[in-house]
C-alpha cells in the first residue's frame, strides 16, 4: 500500500510524552496505539517524535503495534519468521535485510493487486457472474414493482425473450454440474 499524507509532502507528526501519551500534532488531540495502527492501515504517513528530546522513535512505536497485535490473538508472524529474524541481529547478513524486507513487501503487495485483478476479471466472465447479473436485474425489477409509487423498468419484448433463454440456458448449465458434483 502506497503511503498517503494529508497534503503532498506532509507528515503527520505524534508527539510521545514522557506519561506514555501519544499526541497527534495535526489534529490537536491524544490518540491511542489502535488509532496509529489504523492510520498505517489507510496509508496515512506518520512520524513519532519524543517529545522531549525530539528523537524519532516511529520504529519503536511500529514494533510496539506489532507486538499488540500478535500478543492479542491476531498472531500472522509464524515463530520460524521471528526465530529467523532473531539469529538475523549481529550477523553479517543483518545490514541487507532492511532493504531485502523492504523488496520482498513490496514484491508482495504488487502481486497481491495482481491476484485480486485477475481474479476479479477471472470471475467476470463465469456463467454464475452472470446469472448473479440477472438475479439483480430481476430483483430491482421485482422491487420497483412492488414498492408503492415505484415504476417496473420497461424492457423491450425481445430483450426480455432473450434473457429468459440466457437463464434457462445457465440454469440448465448448473443443474448438469450440480449432477456430476452428486455422482
Amino acid at each position: 500500500m502506497a503511503r498517503k499524507t494529508t497534503a503532498p509532502g506532509d507528515t503527520v507528526v505524534i508527539k510521545k510524552y514522557a506519561n506514555r501519551r501519544l499526541y497527534n500534532t495535526q489534529s490537536s488531540s491524544y490518540i491511542t496505539l489502535d488509532d496509529l495502527a489504523a492510520m498505517t492501515r489507510e496509508g496515512t504517513d506518520f512520524k513519532v517524535v519524543d517529545a522531549k528530546s525530539g528523537d524519532d522513535i516511529t520504529h519503536t512505536i511500529l514494533t510496539q503495534i506489532i507486538m499488540d497485535e500478535e500478543t492479542g490473538g491476531k498472531q500472522m508472524l509464524p515463530v520460524s519468521f521471528l526465530r529467523d529474524i532473531i539469529s538475523m541481529y549481529g550477523n553479517s547478513m543483518q545490514a541487507m535485510m532492511p532493504s531485502y524486507l523492504e523488496a520482498s513487501m513490496k514484491n508482495f503487495r504488487e502481486n497481491q493487486v495482481k491476484i485480486r485483478e485477475s481474479f476479479e476479471k477471472g470471475i467476470s466472465g463465469t456463467p454464475l457472474a452472470k446469472l448473479h447479473e440477472n438475479n439483480m436485474a430481476m430483483i430491482k425489477a421485482m422491487s420497483a414493482a412492488l414498492i408503492p409509487g415505484g415504476k417496473p423498468q420497461e424492457t423491450p419484448a425481445s430483450n426480455k425473450d432473450a434473457e429468459l433463454a440466457a437463464l434457462k440456458r445457465q440454469m440448465a448449465e448448473m443443474q448438469k454440474k450440480l449432477d456430476e458434483l452428486g455422482k
